[in-house]
């Protein structure tokens, strides 16, 4: 018999279409399943508050998913260039099986690899997280892609891999019986105050919720989509948390996709796969520029006269700014964890144009607050707002968030439902003039415009 083959778990929680799950079975030999909460590492951003409970649930439907195949989630936590070497160690195993990283922890998943192969275990990765490979897919001169459209063309003319299936050898394999920290010691979830009352009301977390939530999309939503940017109309698929744990791969999304035979459903699939196509996107970018969130892919934007405005910018994460749009999408975000992505776009447009607070303000409020806020699409979605980011676009954006409420929600249902203090005439007075705002904005693009063409150093670099 093969020794021990140990699966670690970062964000794949599932067992469908799990590459690395796959090949351990298909190896032969007890089986160790661990995830491992590392938040210590070098490289390893710590997951904000709404992302840890969604994690705290998706780890316990995983486990009771691996119980009824005769085995059980082991769960570790600290930095995985010594936990991981200590596992393999505990387990006696010859073998660790893994989904890569397309962040900059695969830097740490490099090292560790040399190190395990150095005392001669077997240390693979697996692909499982995108439907392609950030490196794989190379403009004609063989670099990155730093626009979408392009990016997007040159992977439909790529195969989608096939989604395997949960590994029909799974209930066999035996399993090595090793301890576990209990999960309610890691303290995931809220307690004082608890604020999840929203979160558990609107998500079911897990393998199993996202199988819900795809078969739910496709029988019903995907029909709907062309009117996905109407906040009110509960017409988007509301997979991306899911996606964001890995409880379900976007090749089974894909493949998925391919079984669509109603007619409005059919016409609305190259729209939904464009948004697929974004998050890809995104994860080609990151694995590019590792430090994305902190870091403008457009370095003029170094220059930038940001406003340090930490009344007005807690105005806005409050739902207190006075715009409707924007207080019904922050309100929507506090209690699901969640906001419509048209808002969203809305209301951080507010925050980096009409309040001209830096863009890095807003990602770290949607980290912490958002259960689908990953690595790449946080800070991606982020920088397009703020005109920083990989955009085609020469001229600053400024979305007029009245105008975008006449055109996206013109009965006033979205506003209705998450800030009914405007129909209530409860409201306050908006915290910026908008046409003002505006003028600022675009007097403040215009003058980081100046500044590169008279050859200025950017901020920080005299």
């Amino acid at each position: 018999m093969s020794a021990p083959t140990i699966v670690w778990l970062r964000d794949d929680l599932r067992l469908d279409d799990h590459p690395a799950l796959t090949a351990a079975v298909d190896r032969g030999g007890p089986l160790v399943v661990a995830y491992l909460l590392d938040d210590v590492s070098p490289q390893v951003r710590p997951l904000g508050a709404a992302a840890r409970w969604w994690l705290h649930h998706s780890l316990a439907a995983l486990d009771a998913r691996l119980r009824e195949a005769g085995g059980r989630l082991v769960l570790r936590r600290g930095p995985a260039e010594r936990v991981i070497p200590a596992l393999v160690a505990e387990a006696g195993a010859g073998a660790v099986h893994w989904s890569r990283r397309a962040s900059a922890a695969r830097e740490v998943d490099a090292r560790l690899k040399a190190a395990l192969v150095g005392a001669g275990v077997e240390a693979t990765s697996h692909p499982g997280a995108l439907l392609h490979e950030p490196w794989t897919v190379r403009t004609g001169q063989g670099g990155p892609y730093r626009v979408f459209t392009p990016y997007w063309r040159a992977c439909l003319a790529r195969p989608v891999r096939v989604p395997l299936p949960v590994p029909p050898g799974l209930g066999d394999a035996g399993w090595v019986d090793l301890a576990s920290d209990r999960l309610d010691d890691w303290a995931l979830r809220p307690t004082r105050p608890d604020w999840a009352d929203g979160l558990r009301a609107t998500w079911t977390p897990g393998e199993l919720g996202a199988a819900a939530r795809l078969d739910a999309f496709v029988a019903d939503g995907l029909a709907r989509y062309d009117r996905r940017d109407v906040p009110a109309a509960e017409a988007t698929s509301r997979l991306s948390p899911h996606l964001r744990f890995g409880e379900i791969s976007p090749a089974r999304i894909w493949a998925r996709l391919e079984t669509v035979d109603d007619p409005g459903a059919v016409a609305n699939l190259p729209r939904f796969r464009a948004e697929l196509g974004w998050r890809e996107f995104a994860w080609h970018l990151l694995f590019h520029e590792p430090d994305l969130a902190v870091r403008n892919h457009r370095r003029e934007f170094d220059r930038f006269p940001w406003v340090d405005d930490p009344v007005a910018a807690e105005a806005w994460r409050r739902g207190r700014t006075g715009i409707p749009l924007v207080d019904a999408g922050m309100h929507e975000l506090w209690a699901t964890g969640w906001m419509h992505n048209r808002v969203r776009m809305v209301a951080a447009s507010v925050l980096v144009k009409h309040l001209r607070i830096d863009w890095r303000v807003g990602e770290a409020w949607f980290w912490d607050t958002l259960v689908d806020a990953d690595e790449a699409n946080n800070p991606a979605g982020w920088q397009w707002v703020a005109g920083s980011g990989a955009d085609s676009a020469p001229y600053p954006r400024v979305f007029n968030p009245v105008l975008q409420a006449e055109k996206f929600d013109p009965a006033g249902d979205y506003v209705r439902r998450w800030a009914p203090e405007f129909a209530g005439g409860h409201a306050r007075a908006p915290i910026v003039d908008l046409a003002e705002g505006r003028r600022a904005a675009i007097a403040a693009f215009e003058s980081m415009r100046r500044a590169r063409v008279d050859g200025a150093a950017p901020a920080g670099a005299e």
